[in-house]
C-alpha cells in the first residue's frame, strides 16, 4: 500500500514541471510580442501624452511580469521580480514628498525584474534540445532586455546627474524621458549612434561603451551557442 500511494504521488509531483516544460517555448514567443509593444508602441504613444497609452503600457509589462513567473522554477527569479515591484510601489507612496533618492526605486525595480527576466530566458533558451523559432525569439527577447536594462540605469543617471547628458534638459517626472532613454539605450546598443544624445559624464559614457560592446558581441556569441545546441542535439 505505500509503494503505491508514492507512486501515485510522484507523478502529482511532476505535473507542474511538465506543464512548464510545455508552455517555455510559446512563452518566449509572448514575451517577444508584449515586448514589442511595449517598446515600440505603447512607450512612444505615452511620450505623446494618450491618456489611454500609458494605462495600456503598464498593463502589458504586467502581462510581461505574470508571463515570467509562468515561466520560471526559480524561486531567486520569483523574490527579485516581487522586490522589484515593492520598490516600484514605494516610489509611488515617496512621490508625494519627493527626494533625490526617491527615483532609485522605479529605477531599480525595473532593473531588477528585467535582470530575473534575462536569467529565466537565458535559461529557457539555453535549456537541452532542438533549436525551435521560439527559441530564436527568446533570444531576440535577450536583446532586448539589455535595451530596457540600460535605459533604466541611464533614465537613473539622468536623475541623479542632470548634466550627465548633452542636449538634454532637467529630467521630469514622465513617460518622455523614458521613451527618451529607450530611443538613446537602443542606439547604443545597436552601435547606431546618431549623435544627437551625447554621454558627458564619466558614468554615462562607461555604460555606454559596455552596451556598446555587448551589443556587438550578443548576437555573434548567441548565434555560436545556439548552432552548438543544434549540432549537440542532432548528435544525440
Amino acid at each position: 500500500m505505500r509503494t503505491s500511494a508514492s507512486a501515485v504521488a510522484a507523478p502529482r509531483g511532476v505535473q507542474p514541471q511538465a506543464w512548464r516544460e510545455r508552455v517555455r517555448d510559446p512563452s518566449l514567443t509572448a514575451l517577444l510580442i508584449i515586448q514589442l509593444c511595449v517598446i515600440f508602441i505603447a512607450a512612444p504613444l505615452a511620450a505623446l501624452g494618450l491618456p489611454w497609452a500609458r494605462p495600456a503600457g503598464e498593463a502589458l509589462v504586467l502581462a510581461l511580469v505574470l508571463t515570467i513567473v509562468t515561466l520560471s522554477n526559480s524561486r531567486g527569479a520569483i523574490i527579485a521580480i516581487v522586490i522589484g515591484f515593492a520598490a516600484i510601489l514605494a516610489h509611488l507612496v515617496f512621490v508625494r514628498h519627493p527626494a533625490p533618492y526617491t527615483n532609485v526605486f522605479p529605477r531599480g525595480g525595473s532593473i531588477l525584474m528585467f535582470g530575473a527576466l534575462t536569467w529565466v530566458v537565458a535559461r529557457a533558451v539555453y535549456a537541452p534540445g532542438p533549436i525551435t523559432l521560439h527559441r530564436v525569439q527568446g533570444a531576440v527577447v535577450l536583446y532586448l532586455n539589455f535595451a530596457i536594462i540600460f535605459g533604466s540605469a541611464f533614465r537613473l543617471l539622468w536623475d541623479l546627474i542632470p548634466t550627465a547628458f548633452a542636449n538634454l534638459a532637467a529630467p521630469a517626472s514622465g513617460f518622455t524621458e523614458i521613451d527618451t532613454m529607450l530611443y538613446f539605450s537602443l542606439t547604443t546598443l545597436t552601435t547606431t549612434g546618431f549623435g544627437d544624445i551625447t554621454p558627458v559624464h564619466p558614468f554615462a559614457r562607461s555604460l555606454a561603451n559596455l552596451e556598446a560592446v555587448i551589443g556587438q558581441l550578443y548576437p555573434a556569441t548567441i548565434l555560436a551557442r545556439l548552432v552548438t545546441l543544434e549540432i549537440q542535439h542532432r548528435r544525440r
